[in-house]
């Protein structure tokens, strides 16, 4: 029988070992520091050397599709790690997947794999603050505990996970909050969902719902932008004449805009081009609620959508997805209300 085992002291716990997909795509967890401090990928993926002891938890099927730094990961490749993934769940051989990815952009790879990854089984996305050859390094240490996170039944169902420093967190909430800290990955206003110890893995909470959406690219245009004291119409309506398909704005307070950007909205939506809105500020959601030039209630009159709760980040990531399904304002409308 394929297993490992732990004591607790007073007993042995035995715990049967699940066959994990680990898909290795870059980042700082499998960087090294050079002499010179400069921290960046090398010829071969540290990770791969780790696999033996990785093995001891699990039945590990390894892939590698490509080794990217985040920041140049795209919806090209998050649409490749959906195939993958998929292309195993109608194989029927895994139980569990783990992607190792880097941090500046994971929360909006899992976000993608979310919305649109047609799986059963749970989906863990991990990463690491230190490289892995810095004093502390935490990349092994959060590919173990997203290893055993996958392998939990009670992560069935859940969405997509991102699991760093002990925490487990659903993909809808989570986001970067430090450029630095090993505690950077955050879900502000819900918390993490669960936590990971040396023992074993405990959800204390379960997300009421969750969205899907089937698509078969994600190559539509979608900008974001930021709204600050003074802002004019001159940004928006340089997007108009670049071909874009859609416009995330994130906006000031509970979702309300500068007087002067209202004629560059007002040209989007002319345009078909859906603008979406969300608040720049990290709590609450956006609301039509000011009826003043350019409050909430004037964007809702005009045609703006707004978005429950996502970041802009997210909210962009939303749009593609919505996008790739509809050029229908009102379909894409109802899907940002879920």
């Amino acid at each position: 029988m394929d297993y490992y085992s732990f004591s607790t002291g007073d007993s042995e716990v035995v715990i049967l070992k699940k066959n994990i997909l680990l898909i290795h795509t870059g980042g700082t967890i499998s960087m090294s520091e050079d002499t010179s401090g400069s921290v960046k990928p090398g010829t071969n993926n540290p990770l791969m050397e780790g696999t033996g002891l990785l093995s001891k938890l699990a039945n590990l099927v390894v892939e590698e599709p490509f080794n990217l730094p985040s920041p140049h990961i795209t919806p090209k490749e998050m649409m490749q790690l959906k195939q993958l993934i998929e292309q195993y769940e109608q194989a029927d051989t895994i139980e569990g997947a783990v992607i190792t990815h880097g941090t500046d952009t994971l929360e909006e790879t899992a976000y993608f794999l979310d919305l649109t990854v047609q799986a059963s089984f749970p989906i863990v996305v991990t990463g690491a603050m230190r490289s892995s050859n810095e004093l502390g390094s935490d990349g092994l240490y959060n590919l173990i505990s997203s290893i055993k996170v996958a392998s939990s039944d009670e992560a069935k169902g859940q969405g997509v996970l991102v699991v760093l420093n002990d925490e487990i967190h659903a993909a809808l909430n989570v986001t970067k909050t430090h450029t630095s800290n090993l505690s950077t990955f955050q879900s502000p206003q819900y918390g993490p969902i669960g936590i990971v110890t040396k023992r074993g893995v405990h959800f204390h909470h379960t997300p009421t719902k969750h969205e899907n959406y089937s698509i078969t690219d994600a190559d539509k245009k979608v900008v974001l932008i930021k709204a600050h004291a003074g802002m004019d119409s001159s940004l928006l309506k340089a997007i108009l004449g670049l071909e874009i398909d859609g416009v995330v704005v994130e906006a000031l307070g509970q979702g309300n805009l500068p007087p002067a950007a209202l004629e560059g909205v007002t040209d989007l939506i002319k345009n078909n081009i859906p603008v979406v809105i969300v608040s720049r500020s990290f709590n609450g959601i956006v609301q039509d609620i000011y009826g003043y030039e350019g409050g909430g209630k004037h964007l809702k009159e005009l045609g703006v959508i707004f978005s429950n709760g996502l970041n802009g980040q997210k909210a962009r990531i939303k749009l593609l997805v919505a996008l790739a399904k509809t050029d229908k304002m009102e379909e894409i409308t109802e899907m940002f209300m879920f």
